[in-house]
């Protein structure tokens, strides 16, 4: 047999004309090539279709395939023929009327004979491949007179001189429109190499002369074999038993070579084989079950043992891979599933191990080709290469006298990892058939391991983006302790509107805010980024909260009219032991009494969301205690499909009341005690804040008059205060600062007397307050300069220092961390 035919060779236009190449290349013969559109219409029509099927090309284009192509018939009345059971049938078979209907997902392929107009009975053998890729085409017909292949290579008609016929294409490629078709190919027919690809478009754009020719390692995922039976064969022999018996006529003589429905069998096995492995991968979008999914699902029926390599970037959940693999990248081994005796594998081999493969290796040339590689027997000299591939590990023994398969995983032609498939030595060998189902199985796992990648990388790029716009508060500030959640959404992006902030303001006060832009995906994400930094300016600017949110509102409007949001901002005064609270249609706090422990929603103003327009927005204050708890959140935490807020507003209420024995452990208990209802989809915001307080023995405040001389004054009692409190070692450099703050104040102050307040808290605050609205800024002085060194002297000795405008001015700050004890 011809196991090497030219296929790159040109064609002669006739049967074949015999050459010194063996009958294989002289026994080409022209095959009927036709497309068939998702319509079910005939798109393209060669001309050995009208050759064979008796219809012009003007004819067949724009009609149905199914009325051109004899896919049926009326069984024949004759007796046997010499082609046996072939005869009896008329037509080309129920698989390709299944094909052409859409009913068949995989390719199909047959033999049978039919009548054509003008000629005799003809013996054809057909092949039909679903198209998947994105274009209008659904299903390549090639069909083929075996008569005619038979006459050329002079064989008599009992003689079966070849195992398998597979259609081939010349090369010829400079045709009008094969580019297009060409980039889509190897989505059409993924088990075909690029070079094989590219010889189909060619011909089947040229009505010129594809052709079948013989090989025992042909490529295409379905060929036809010489004698095997088909389900429509087999379904007219019973017939015609049937028929028989019913008549008390003698019964047909059954075929000799039953052994020949075993070569169908196994094709018909390898099919749901592969249609059994699709339905047990990409069963979720999470990469590790995914990995493990395509491991699984071939061992044992097809290997016993199955390792998976994947690239460094795919593992990551990153981009796609970038430039062709070499003996540098590093793969990972991300599973191994095999059929040994639990733990021979796991020491020698263990998952997670990342690892280069030299040149030599059949891994190397799997990963850089895109091609299975096939070892039908893993030598000792081969074990040894390998093996040298692994320090201090002697892997021969698990590896020698097996035979190997190694496939590539890969998607839109990058390779993405590949597998390594080994059987038993005992086990029949990896072969060119399983080589082609190697090849689908890669082709199909490769796809949805891209899919999962994919989603993990966009997931990944959704929580860093989320993560990025949402702040990281610090769980102390002047005065209230606060916690934090945030949980994405269930739908699809994983990113929302939804967001939580707390801004340090004069007098040591807090801002609190939740916020929520309605929709989901990043327009949501963008929309709330832009009204968070809103929010930071403006709380900045120490803007009352009803003025806060009706200039927010102000803003989305000239944003856009396309987004709607809701925002609740509140000020906590911890001297005062008060809130200041403004609402913009959000659902309202909870407050938790420390005394009673009873806890309840605030009756607040709703407001309309931010976005609305022209609507005003009204701001209550509410008397808290040391130890009370503020909890502020988004709706989706309370809100369930189905099921009336009111219902997730209580539930929410109660279980804020329990107590905990942290701030974290309250928020968790919280998220615990709603998020068990299911049906949440929406994302949650939760911030938590316990209002401590400041005492008034740890809060000082003079008042300086606008006379340098005070300067002095203000130095002095800062100095007396502060060893009061114990912290005398802060003395001199708060003193050093105050006099700097103090100066610069009285120096721009107009009419009213100076504010200096300390407070000790976690840290030492000191806050200058004057009526003068100019904001100072932090500048360099030169050696000869009189001003412009306080700013610099208190952003070099403050752990923290800033300038916000007032209504009344300006407020100058600096904080300075407390000494250990």
């Amino acid at each position: 047999m011809d196991r090497g035919t030219e296929r790159g060779a040109p064609p002669s236009r006739g049967a074949g004309n015999g050459t010194a190449d063996g009958p294989a290349a002289a026994g080409r013969v022209p095959l009927a090539v036709v497309v068939v559109d998702r319509d079910g219409m005939v798109s393209h029509w060669s001309r050995g279709a009208s050759r064979l099927f008796g219809a012009a090309k003007e004819e067949a284009i724009g009609r149905s395939a199914a009325d051109l192509l004899p896919v049926s018939g009326a069984l024949a009345e004759q007796d046997t023929p010499p082609y046996g059971m072939y005869a009896g049938y008329d037509g080309l078979g129920p698989d390709l009327e299944s094909s052409l209907d859409g009913g068949l997902s995989y390719p199909a392929a047959g033999r049978a004979r039919l009548t054509v107009p003008g000629a005799d009975r003809v013996d054809v053998l057909w092949w039909a491949y679903p198209l998947v890729g994105p274009g209008r085409e659904r299903l390549l017909v090639l069909a083929a007179d075996a008569g005619a292949l038979r006459r050329d290579l002079d064989l008599d008609e009992g003689t079966v001189a070849v195992e398998r016929i597979a259609p081939a294409f010349a090369l010829h490629t400079d045709f009008p429109g094969a580019d297009e078709l060409a980039r889509r190919l190897p989505e059409i027919l993924p088990s075909m190499s690029v070079g094989e690809s590219a010889r189909i478009v060619a011909q089947i754009l040229e009505l010129g002369y594809p052709v079948m020719e013989f090989s025992q390692n042909d490529r295409v995922p379905v060929t036809p074999d010489w004698g095997v039976p088909r389900r429509a064969e087999r379904r007219a022999r019973r017939e015609r038993a049937a028929r028989a018996a019913a008549q008390g006529l003698p019964l047909p003589q059954a075929e000799p070579d039953e052994g020949e429905d075993l070569e169908y069998v196994a094709v018909r096995e390898r099919l749901e084989f592969l249609n059994e492995v699709s339905g047990k991968i990409g069963t979720s979008l999470d990469l590790s079950r995914t990995i493990v999914e395509v491991s699984r699902a071939v061992v044992p029926r097809f290997t016993d043992v199955a390792g998976t390599y994947l690239r460094e970037q795919v593992v990551a959940g990153e981009g796609f891979p970038d430039g062709v693999p070499d003996t540098t990248t590093m793969w990972h081994r991300v599973a191994l599933e095999h059929t040994d005796e639990p733990g021979r594998w796991d020491d020698v081999v263990p998952v997670g191990e990342a690892m280069p493969f030299p040149a030599h290796t059949p891994f190397f040339q799997c990963m850089t080709t895109g091609e299975p590689v096939l070892v039908p027997r893993i030598s000792e000299q081969m074990g040894h290469a390998i093996a040298s591939q692994f320090e201090k590990r002697d892997i021969r023994p698990l590896i020698t006298g097996r035979s190997m398969l190694v496939v590539p995983l890969k998607a839109r032609n990058v390779v993405l990892g590949f597998m390594i498939l080994l059987r038993h030595p005992e086990r029949v060998e990896f072969n060119d058939m399983d080589r082609v189902t190697g090849a689908e199985l890669a082709a199909r796992a490769g796809l949805v391991l891209d899919n999962a990648r994919m989603y993990t990388f966009q997931e990944s790029v959704a929580e860093t983006l989320q993560d990025s716009m949402l702040p990281h508060i610090p769980p102390r500030m002047a005065g209230c302790d606060i916690a934090t959640r945030y949980l994405p959404g269930t739908l699809l992006g994983r990113v929302g509107g939804d967001w939580f902030d707390s801004v340090k303001l004069p007098g040591a006060r807090t801002a609190l805010v939740v916020g929520d832009v309605m929709g989901h995906g990043l327009n949501s994400a963008a929309m709330m980024g832009q009204l968070r930094t809103a929010v930071q300016t403006m709380a900045a600017l120490d803007l009352p909260p009803a003025q806060l949110l009706r200039n927010l509102d102000d803003l989305a409007q000239r944003l856009g009219d396309s987004y709607l949001a809701t925002c609740l901002y509140a000020v906590y005064d911890p001297i005062a032991s008060e809130l200041h609270i403004a609402n913009a249609g959000h659902i309202p706090p909870v407050i938790v009494r420390a005394g009673d422990g009873r806890s309840e929603l605030l009756d607040l103003p709703t407001g309309a969301p931010i976005g609305v327009g022209g609507v005003p927005f009204e701001a209550v204050r509410v008397r808290v205690a040391p130890g009370d708890r503020l909890l502020m959140c988004t709706d989706g935490l309370v809100e369930v499909r189905g099921e009336d807020i009111g219902v997730g507003l209580a539930t929410l209420t109660e279980s804020a009341a329990h107590p905990a024995a942290s701030m974290d452990d309250a928020c968790d208990a919280i998220i615990r005690a709603l998020n068990t209802r299911g049906g949440r989809k929406d994302d949650v915001a939760l911030l938590m804040a316990r209002l401590n307080g400041i005492e008034p023995d740890d809060v000082a405040e003079w008042r300086i008059s606008l006379d340098p001389v005070e300067v002095g004054r203000a130095r002095a009692v800062v100095r007396e205060q502060l060893h009061d409190w114990g912290l005398g070692r802060l003395a001199d450099g708060a003193e050093l600062m105050v006099s700097e703050l103090v100066t610069n104040a009285v120096r721009h102050s107009h009419r009213r007397p100076v504010e200096l307040r300390l407070m000790r808290g976690d840290s030492l605050l000191c806050e200058v307050d004057d009526d003068d609205h100019d904001l100072p800024n932090l500048s360099s002085a030169g050696p000869t300069d009189e001003q412009g060194r306080g700013l610099r002297v208190v952003s070099t000795l403050a752990r923290e220092w800033g300038a916000s405008r007032t209504k009344a001015g300006k407020t100058v700050w600096f904080e300075l961390t407390l000494p250990r004890r």
